[in-house]
């Protein structure tokens, strides 16, 4: 058995001239889009790329702006309140007048320390507990003396003070 000689026949040669060609010009039309799909991509990747670069350039500065405010801020930072609190009055039966006294004589002694910067205010802790716990106070004919028990130290200044009897 033999394939049909159709190579030879004008009809057939012009068909397979037609596909040959056709093969050829789709190839180059395929290429040419594949091309212009391409530089788009590539445009648009380095586009992003730009903006990415720029993005991460804008954060590092907003990042550098809020470093230095956080640490201008934490100088700025003062004492606004003062919160006294004794704790064991009632272990000495003192009425709430005589706490309220010695809790505002306390304030009084510190009231100095409003507006300062918690920085400075920390640094001198130990003369503010030396001031405190050196006043004496008399109750009732006894003599009793602060001791700080607790010491916050923030926005707010809270002290927690506990009353002990001076031995004389």
């Amino acid at each position: 058995m033999r394939i049909p000689p159709y190579y030879r026949l004008p009809t057939w040669q012009r068909f397979f001239a037609g596909v040959a060609v056709g093969a050829i010009i789709s190839w180059f039309v395929f290429l040419h889009l594949f091309g212009v799909l391409q530089e788009e991509h590539v445009r648009t990747i380095a586009e992003l790329n730009d903006q990415i670069a720029d993005l991460k350039n804008d954060i590092r500065i907003w990042q550098e702006d809020y470093i230095k405010l956080n640490k201008i801020n934490k100088k700025k930072l003062t004492v606004q309140e003062i919160h006294i609190r004794l704790i064991n009055a009632e272990q000495y039966k003192l009425d709430s007048y005589t706490t309220f006294r010695i809790q505002e004589s306390v304030k009084e002694d510190i009231s100095h320390l409003i507006a300062k910067d918690i920085e400075t205010v920390y640094k001198s802790k130990e003369l503010l507990t030396k001031a405190i716990e050196n006043k004496t106070y008399r109750i009732n004919e006894q003599t009793y003396r602060l001791e700080i028990q607790e010491l916050f130290l923030f926005t707010t200044l809270s002290i927690e003070l506990r009353l002990k009897p001076v031995n004389s």
